[in-house]
């Protein structure tokens, strides 16, 4: 079986009013997250605003989360940073806390090649004794990881498994197809809308930053296309598809990212998970009308009374 599977949510940061981490209000997300028996925790990705936090905070924010969880689940820390020194040093500090694995994305800003994106991952597995997982997201590094590469990387034992959130599904199933005799390499979708569909077509498990709110539903889901039941998992697919609209309510004032990680911050707080909705400067959060439709959808899914 590869190392990790099941749904492991990307963990949001709650922020206080001042911008420094809430860690009471962590503690809550993680338990919340545990309670409702996600099979893994990825802390400081996007969804945890990671790029936001400086390296005293990200440290804070890992041995944190790894005190927390305390092995009930294995915690995979993302050490992303433009360069491949920056990587190896966040991912030096996310060993000696306790990290199961680190997740790595491409390098961004720096304009690299696939060859050097290789390396980049190469340099880190030597330079690190932790699994590696590559993170396709090309949103936000402007580079794409072609299957040639992720593929390359698998065999070599650079990296053991993929986050893909490229919304390329097609690239995924090419890569998990081509990896198929390896019952050590493992892909998992960041979508959160394409998850039944992902998981018939042989992906390991999800990432989605939706499961902050709704982490019994994406268990559910998981649990149903385990069992065979893809029409059971359909439809609790498509009623969390009804609850990610909510990243689109603040679209019109705010940037794309804004409004998901705002929406999931807005969601969380009004169900008691956390205590504000503050985003990272110079993100900017939901506001009262935006949170009343929030609201709205998560009464329509069941989620608040």
């Amino acid at each position: 079986m590869p190392l990790f599977t099941g749904v492991v949510p990307p963990v949001v940061t709650p922020l206080n009013a001042d911008f420094t981490v809430d860690y009471a209000s962590f503690t809550r997300v993680l338990e919340n997250l545990i309670d409702a028996g996600v099979h893994g925790l990825f802390v400081l990705g996007s969804t945890s605003e990671v790029v936001f936090h400086d390296s005293e905070t990200r440290q804070a924010i890992v041995e944190h989360a790894i005190k927390v969880t305390n092995g009930r689940v294995p915690v995979l820390v993302g050490t992303i940073d433009p360069t491949t020194d920056r990587v190896i040093k966040h991912s030096r500090i996310a060993k000696a806390a306790g990290a199961a694995a680190v997740v790595v994305t491409a390098p961004f800003y720096t304009r690299t090649n696939q060859a050097e994106t290789a390396d980049h991952f190469r340099y880190i597995k030597d330079a690190v004794d932790l699994p590696v997982i590559a993170y396709d997201i090309p949103v936000c590094v402007g580079l794409k990881l072609d299957r040639k590469t992720t593929v390359t990387l698998a065999k070599e034992g650079a990296i053991v498994g993929l986050k893909d959130s490229s919304g390329d599904d097609g690239n995924l199933r090419y890569v998990l197809a081509d990896m198929q005799d390896d019952a050590d390499f493992f892909g998992m979708t960041g979508s959160e809308i394409v998850v039944d569909s992902v998981l018939a077509m042989g992906a390991h498990g999800v990432v989605p930053g939706l499961a902050n709110v709704d982490p019994h539903g994406y268990v559910k889901l998981w649990n149903l296309v385990q069992a065979g039941d893809l029409a059971g998992a359909r439809a609790e697919q498509e009623r969390l598809c009804r609850l990610f609209e909510i990243v689109w309510i603040s679209t019109a004032r705010t940037s794309a990212g804004s409004a998901g990680v705002g929406a999931f911050k807005t969601a969380m707080r009004q169900l008691g998970i956390i205590a504000n909705n503050t985003m990272a400067r110079p993100q900017r959060h939901l506001n009262d009308e935006e949170t009343a439709k929030v609201d709205a959808v998560l009464k329509a899914v069941g989620l608040l009374g």
